[in-house]
């Protein structure tokens, strides 16, 4: 019991201590406030002066942000003077002005000094039109909206990189697979006839070193590897794979059936020289210098013998070497080609799997292909105020002022209403917002309105629908009521079945409604992360 007393007896003691601070600071604390004019022109402006002299120890907060309304607040700029005796005088002024002609009413401002409320005097403004000297000025009539084209800079932008990646991966590929290549001296070589081949091979033994170093059977190898590879290609003998007995009958048989014009002597020399190869090659015989060149200077005799002995051939024969050197062209051309095809594939292929594996199917499948919902979300937003009372949003397009007819009977109560809603989208995404001003100050039915919204839904072909309600607030922390939920739709152009989210925003006080209405498929990531941009943006100004 005794501790409940003094529990009592503390919080009178803070209660009238409390009580008399609030006293003591109103008593002490004086708030002031005054326009510089009473009247302005169309976007004119008016200075507004709030002046505070209190203790210097008490905390002061002015009015911020658009408390002003109807009046649009420009700036607000802080001065203070410091006085004697621990007072200050601190003073806030205020740049306001007006875009619409008429009489408006400065509503009085609230100031707080330790938490304690003091209001200004409300301020009657007249607000005119700009003169205008119709004999020399002309008057026209408001041109109307015009639709503007949807700009294809980006898609020119992602096309010009494509193409100059495609025409990199092509230089590449020709540069190092279809372009013609210098020829090597090997292969510069190989392209020689077999008669001047060999010519040009057995020269270059004649400059080896084989002979210096006694590498016998290296020079005898090459050499009889020259003659044989000249035999089986120019003669058309199988020379490589014989022996030598079986090579020197081949060859007494072409030229006793008058294929081939070689002497006897001739082919004698040339079976000698083969017998010696032999004989350095697998007994490991070791001639002299002098023997091992004259055998290179037979062989070469017997080479241009053999060459000068064969017939010469047909045009039948010309034209069959020559359609085989195009082919064996256009085989290679053809092998070019299909080596640059496979690697451009691999490399696509390769770096479609990353992209996938990194980014996911379904992006890279946006990206690639296109998809409505990501190209509003990563095109250029627009940060933009609706309607009166102003509604602030920031949108991935500008919406556009619709020209709606009311009823005669909502022109009864209604003063004006401005709907803006976005422009045509490829997919099923949409953005409005409603502002409604009543001719009398009535507090809005914000149960009617969300019917009438699910009734144009029901109207679109919207069936099914699961509604739920909650409060929302806005960025600067008005709230208001948030209705939204799902339902199916079928295109009535494509007849294809959708589920869609939506929802409805409704904002208000006496005598005006806000609202803003977003609708989009089910599921669809983009158009999600878009709404919630939207309404990490929206703002309304609830003073009418």
């Amino acid at each position: 019991m005794k501790f409940n007393h003094l529990k009592s007896s503390v919080l009178l003691f803070l209660f009238v201590f409390s009580l008399t601070l609030s006293v003591s600071a109103q008593e002490e604390s004086k708030v002031t406030s005054e326009i510089d004019t009473t009247g302005i022109k169309i976007g004119e402006q008016i200075k507004y002066t709030i002046t505070v002299e209190t203790d210097s120890l008490n905390v002061v907060h002015f009015p911020e942000g658009q408390t002003f309304s109807p009046l649009e607040t420009v700036e607000a700029i802080m001065q203070d003077t410091v006085k004697n005796n621990n007072k200050v005088v601190l003073q806030q002024v205020y740049a306001l002005t007006q875009f619409d002609s008429g009489a408006y009413t400065i509503p009085p401002q609230r100031i707080a000094i330790n938490e304690q409320p003091f209001f200004t005097d409300s301020f009657n403004i007249r607000v005119a039109d700009v003169a205008v000297d119709t004999t020399k000025q002309k008057m026209y009539d408001i041109k109307p909206l015009i639709q503007v084209d949807k700009s294809y800079a980006k898609l020119w932008m992602t096309i010009l990189w494509i193409t100059i990646a495609l025409l990199l991966i092509a230089c590449l590929v020709y540069w190092f697979f279809l372009r013609k290549k210098p020829l090597t001296e090997e292969e510069k070589e190989a392209l020689l006839p077999p008669y001047d081949r060999a010519l040009l091979e057995l020269k270059k033994l004649e400059n080896s070193r084989y002979l210096i170093h006694d590498e016998y059977k290296k020079y005898y190898s090459e050499l009889t590897d020259i003659v044989r590879s000249y035999l089986e290609e120019d003669v058309n003998v199988s020379a490589l794979e014989s022996t030598t007995g079986q090579l020197i009958t081949k060859l007494e048989l072409l030229k006793d059936a008058g294929e081939l014009n070689l002497e006897h002597e001739t082919i004698d020399q040339f079976q000698k020289i083969l017998r010696t190869a032999d004989l350095v090659k697998f007994a490991k015989s070791k001639p002299s210098t002098s023997v091992a060149e004259e055998d290179r200077k037979m062989v070469e005799q017997i080479v241009v013998k053999t060459h000068d002995a064969l017939p010469e051939p047909t045009e039948e024969d010309l034209i069959l070497t020559a359609e085989y050197q195009l082919e064996l062209a256009k085989k290679k051309q053809r092998k070019r080609i299909i080596w640059a095809a496979a690697i451009f594939v691999g490399l696509l292929v390769t770096g479609s799997a990353f992209s996938i594996a990194y980014y996911g199917y379904k992006e890279v499948k946006d990206t690639v292909l296109g998809h409505p919902t990501k190209d509003l979300l990563e095109g250029e937003w627009v940060a933009s105020s609706y309607g009166y009372p102003p509604i602030e949003i920031e949108t991935p397009q500008v919406l556009i002022r619709q020209e709606i007819e009311l009823p005669e009977q909502a022109t009864e109560v209604v003063k004006s209403h401005q709907t803006f809603m976005n422009g045509k989208v490829d997919g099923l995404f949409s953005v409005s917002t409603n502002s409604t001003t009543y001719k009398e100050a009535v507090d809005p039915d914000f149960e009617a309105l969300v019917e009438a919204n699910l009734a144009q839904f029901e109207g679109m072909g919207v069936k099914n629908m699961l509604t739920k309600t909650d409060e929302f607030n806005t960025k600067s922390g008005v709230s208001g009521i948030k209705t939204y939920g799902s339902g199916s739709y079928e295109n009535p152009t494509t007849k294809q079945s959708a589920r869609i989210d939506y929802m409805i925003l409704c904002f208000g006080g006496k005598g005006f409604v806000q609202q803003v209405v977003i609708y989009h498929e089910k599921g669809d990531a983009y158009a999600e992360q878009i709404v919630n941009r939207m309404l990490a943006s929206l703002d309304v100004k609830t003073q009418v």
